[in-house]
């Protein structure tokens, strides 16, 4: 069975869906809480560059993709704007939509709850997954709004909160610090 890339145009006013809650949560040490994670995979450890060929060379997993390895925001950035135009014609109504999504986050778990702190692969795990979902036409949530927020999560954590970077490319970027470190001793 293929899947359609884009799977519906978006109407203005048409999402009206709520966040899922399983009425499980966990909590991390920031005191940030979400939805639990267990049962539904660990999308942040697939290893998009291959998936996205297996989906036409998938630009947004393939972007996904280089960010966890280079830490590049232009990648998420990119995905951003891109998928906005693909699915709401603008990168202005996608915001406008997403803004939904932070009433109903906040409506879940409390106000400005995703700011006190949640690791960095949980935003790309649950934004890949959402963007998977999207792209089955799964209609059981805005899987389209969730992508979005997960990936402006991302991409906030980044810029202020460097302490709750866990992908591989803080890894990288220590290991080269490391070596550039060693070779002004010798």
């Amino acid at each position: 069975m293929g899947y359609n890339l884009y799977p519906r145009p978006y109407h203005k006013g048409e999402i009206t869906m709520k966040i899922q809650d399983s009425g499980k949560r966990r909590k991390f040490a920031s005191g940030a809480v979400r939805d639990i994670a267990e049962g539904k995979g660990r999308c942040d450890l697939l290893p998009l560059d291959i998936i996205s060929v297996l989906f036409k060379n998938d630009y947004v997993l393939k972007s996904i993709d280089s960010y966890i390895y280079t830490g590049d925001t232009r990648y998420l950035t990119d995905v951003i704007k891109r998928f906005s135009v693909v699915r709401y014609k603008s990168t202005l109504e996608a915001i406008l939509e997403v803004s939904k999504h932070y009433e109903d986050g906040c409506n879940k778990y409390g106000e400005r709850n995703w700011q006190k702190g949640i690791p960095l692969h949980c935003y790309i795990d649950s934004g890949v997954r959402h963007y998977l979902k999207w792209m089955r036409g799964d209609n059981d949530e805005a899987h389209d709004r969730a992508f979005l927020w997960n990936m402006l999560g991302a991409l906030w954590t980044q810029a202020h909160k460097p302490e709750l970077i866990d992908l591989p490319f803080i890894e990288r970027k220590g290991r080269h610090l490391e070596v550039k470190a060693k070779e002004e001793v010798c």
